[in-house]
């Protein structure tokens, strides 16, 4: 489970949350909406240690451990992972150079080159995705959709437990969109891991089917609920939403 409790979060100064709460127990998916520019993508640096992203107050949780003191390579270690909008590009290192160090990393053993280039070469087909994907640097020269694709690579490689999806919908044209969100909605059906994200699209959502649907306004989660939150949304935008 991940629990945020009471926290509170400034930037350069500015506070963005103010008493912020969340709990997510483990799999479950939830889905955080609002307006552009209140914050959402605040809480998905927050729980990875940005440094730019100071938490006054309040904890973070995954669990039943904090992750006040933790880094972000150790809360990674954890099982969290988090695909951004626009995930950097990394050249000079390839996608299978940087899996087999981050599973040695995260396993705590030497990779059987064999069993890794056979799995990687599995997921590849399942996700219809060239294997040339593997040997090309990091997200390097790909557009928003193979970048998207690329990316869930790593999730079905790296098999986190808690994933952090920020408006991964972003640059997707309707068929990549729905590619990735049948993938997404399989590794979670496989693996129960728990899933936050942050998005605008209800075409995401209509697939991966949240659990939970929480609105961010005024700092802090104002509205929960289900499906019909996405109608008021459609019908009456985030302005009418208390």
């Amino acid at each position: 489970m991940l629990n945020i409790k009471d926290i509170t979060v400034t930037v350069d100064g500015k506070e963005i949350l103010k008493d912020f709460n969340l709990d997510i127990p483990d799999g479950e998916i939830h889905a955080l909406m609002g307006p552009n520019g209140v914050g959402k993508s605040t809480i998905c640096r927050s729980i990875l240690k940005d440094p730019n992203y100071t938490i006054n107050n309040g904890d973070i949780s995954y669990n039943g451990k904090s992750l006040k003191d933790k880094t972000t390579t150790e809360i990674a270690r954890l099982g969290i992972m988090m695909i951004s909008q626009n995930p950097i590009a990394i050249e000079g290192v390839t996608n299978a150079e940087m899996l087999r160090i981050a599973l040695s990393e995260k396993n705590g053993e030497h990779i059987n080159i064999f069993e890794f280039q056979k799995e990687l070469k599995g997921i590849c087909q399942k996700l219809n995705v060239p294997e040339s994907f593997l040997h090309r640097s990091i997200n390097d020269g790909m557009s928003g959709g193979e970048r998207k694709k690329n990316e869930l690579i790593h999730i079905w490689m790296l098999k986190p437990s808690f994933l952090i999806l920020d408006e991964i919908d972003s640059g997707l044209d309707v068929d990549a969109l729905k590619e990735v969100a049948n993938s997404l909605k399989e590794y979670h059906k496989m693996t129960n891991c728990s899933i936050l994200i942050i998005t605008h699209n209800p075409k995401l959502l209509n697939t991966l089917k949240p659990d939970k649907i929480h609105i961010l306004k005024n700092k802090k989660i104002t509205k929960t609920g289900g499906d019909e939150i996405l109608s008021e949304i459609e019908n009456e935008g985030f302005k009418k939403i208390s």
